[in-house]
């Protein structure tokens, strides 16, 4: 194997990624008594040499694995970049004494790597931060493949596979379905489409300073009116509109009727008096 003779620019991935991919493929793999060797030699001697001859008779084997991953919309390149990340530090830890070969134990540092880089690029925002959600996100993904939208007994078999609430996959799917959008728009926006820029319905007046004061005048001044209105009524209907809607516990009809020993049609006349009344005073 001579790997030294490869050019530079072919094994950058992101410079001619077809070129990269003849190059790496070229590169001879070892057997099983080469990597032996090559593996004792990085781990008891910290032999840098083995350690890279290491690497580039596997860099092949992670272009299989990040193609596997191209669905996500993300360049080939940026995926085999960081699967070679995972790969070297797989190398970096693996035993040779394990008695396992190193494309064993590499394929879960190259998948790890490539699924951290998929989580952070593949939406602005995060689709998935835990544990559960990652697994389920890379796994929904999968079925989403095979499947359109999730019938409820679809969702449950996955959220049973997976040991997660039913809900739980919903939700992921929802988030998957979701898009990225600028917050003001795009500039080839027209009217038509422009007013759904979330900067038109996700503005918060609520801490707007005129707008506070505008809604505390506001408030203010119909208190006022109201507490002028009561005190033009008699102190009887006064007491029933008091009873009857400003006070905590509110009575009913029948209990102001025993206290004012009038039946409660009566009650119902004279709060409906008071109340015209009342509205005609905040109005004039």
């Amino acid at each position: 194997m001579n790997t030294s003779l490869q050019p530079v620019d072919m094994l950058v991935p992101g410079r001619n990624i077809e070129a990269y991919v003849a190059s790496v493929s070229n590169i001879a793999v070892l057997s099983a008594d080469q990597e032996k060797t090559l593996a004792e030699r990085l781990y008891f001697h910290d032999d840098l040499e083995a350690a890279r001859q290491l690497v580039m008779s596997h860099l092949r084997f992670v272009v299989h694995i990040a193609r596997s991953y191209s669905g996500y919309g993300l360049p080939l390149s940026d995926l085999i970049q960081e699967g070679n990340v995972g790969l070297m530090k797989a190398v970096k830890r693996f035993n040779p004494e394990v008695g396992v070969r190193l494309v064993s134990f590499a394929v879960h540092w190259v998948k790890a790597e490539i699924h951290e880089f998929i989580l952070r690029n593949w939406r602005i925002v995060k689709v998935a931060t835990t544990k559960a959600q990652r697994k389920l996100f890379f796994n929904l993904r999968s079925a989403k493949k095979r499947l359109s939208w999730l019938t409820n007994d679809e969702a449950k078999a996955v959220a049973e596979d997976l040991g997660v609430e039913t809900r739980v996959v919903h939700e992921m799917e929802g988030r998957m379905a979701g898009q990225d959008t600028a917050f003001d728009g795009y500039q080839d926006d027209d009217s038509d489409t422009a007013y759904q820029a979330p900067a038109h319905y996700l503005e918060d007046r609520s801490a707007d300073p005129s707008s506070i004061l505008e809604n505390e005048d506001w408030t203010d001044n119909s208190v006022g009116q109201l507490r002028s209105a009561l005190a033009q009524l008699d102190e009887r209907s006064r007491d029933i509109l008091q009873r009857r809607w400003l006070a905590e516990d509110k009575a009913t009809l029948h209990e102001l009727a025993d206290v004012y020993g009038v039946s409660a049609e009566r009650i119902r006349q004279l709060e409906k008096n008071a109340m015209k009344k009342l509205k005609g005073s905040m109005l004039a």
